[in-house]
């Protein structure tokens, strides 16, 4: 992947993006400054032309910690839009680009690590498993609506190896908590940029290289709040966004690969049917079943399945019958 300069004395970065975080960006710094680690890392932080006063803050670290604290401060001019709305695509695929470690690890500027040990657990996790790519652990939710509930991301038990098949089916790691090897690929493919979000991908890209560790300690908090990357989008905008992705997703697959991704698709899918539904919306409905039936349910062979199948064409035939007769168009965009 096309980097900053790799030094060897750099064994690790921590990649930062940032935009109008200015009451949460202190914490997320200070959670990097007080890593204790046994090698060097720099403090990559980008930051995308805030209006809040969140550049004034990176500067002013920067000036107290020259040694450890680099910036790229962007211009607006840069940013990518996808589907017509901004996205942190350009700033964060620039900043891992200028990343000089060996190992990168992954924060938002509204995010915060919680244990000082972090870096140096999880880049000694991947100097003595080189069969893994990546590796992540637990981190705790915080909902900004309930600040004194902090709910486990992964309550039950979980594994210690995962795999790329397993990452199609969706993305299971929160940002804060990934660190990866650096330079696994040449560089980010021009889809990325097609891609409401940068963190899924980029772990799917890596995910090809080895598998994923899994660290059973809570050392991060995500903060989940109405300026959140994720948390503040209308569940159906983020099924929408997360399926535009898998499209691009599957083009560097293969075709066994793309049978995960696809299991993944089609519970989405169904997932926004269900959300259609219940919000009065029969159109839009009826018009993804349809192209939920033409990509997935018209590809099997089996008995049952032809049964099904024209059960569910005998529903949508009746739906349109009636005097609300909706614009059924499978090939039409989300």
């Amino acid at each position: 992947m096309a980097a900053g300069n790799p030094s060897r004395a750099m064994k690790a970065s921590v990649s930062l993006i940032t935009y109008n975080h200015a009451p949460f960006i202190a914490q997320a710094i200070e959670s990097v400054l007080m890593q204790q680690t046994e090698f060097e890392f720099e403090l990559l932080i980008g930051e995308d032309d805030s209006t809040d006063g969140t550049r004034e803050i990176v500067k002013s670290y920067q000036a107290k910690h020259p040694d450890k604290i680099r910036l790229l401060l962007n211009d607006r001019k840069n940013v990518v839009y996808v589907n017509g709305k901004p996205t942190g695509q350009w700033n964060f695929v620039n900043n891992i680009r200028n990343t000089r470690g060996q190992y990168v690890a992954l924060l938002d500027g509204d995010d915060y690590w919680t244990s000082p040990l972090k870096l140096q657990k999880q880049v000694a996790f991947l100097e003595t498993n080189p069969d893994c790519a990546l590796c992540f652990h637990n981190v705790r939710i915080l909902d900004e609506s309930d600040p004194g509930r902090l709910d486990l991301h992964h309550a039950g038990p979980m594994r210690g190896r995962y795999d790329l098949e397993d990452l199609l089916t969706g993305n299971f790691m929160h940002t804060c908590s990934v660190v990866f090897r650096a330079r696994l690929f040449d560089d980010f493919p021009a889809w990325i940029f097609k891609c409401a979000m940068g963190d899924w991908p980029l772990h799917v890209l890596n995910a090809q290289h080895g598998r994923i560790g899994y660290l059973d300690e809570v050392m991060g908090v995500y903060r989940k709040h109405s300026g959140g990357v994720w948390s503040g989008q209308e569940r159906l905008r983020i099924l929408a966004n997360t399926l535009q992705a898998a499209e691009h997703i599957g083009t560097c697959l293969t075709p066994d690969q793309r049978k995960h991704l696809d299991a993944g698709r089609a519970h989405w899918h169904r997932e926004m049917i269900e959300l259609y539904g219940s919000n009065g919306d029969r159109k839009a409905a009826v018009r993804l079943a349809a192209s939920y039936f033409k990509q997935f349910l018209f590809r099997t062979r089996t008995e049952p399945w032809r049964v099904l199948r024209r059960m569910l064409l005998s529903q949508l035939r009746c739906a349109g019958r009636s005097p609300t007769k909706p614009n059924v168009d499978p090939a039409k965009p989300l």
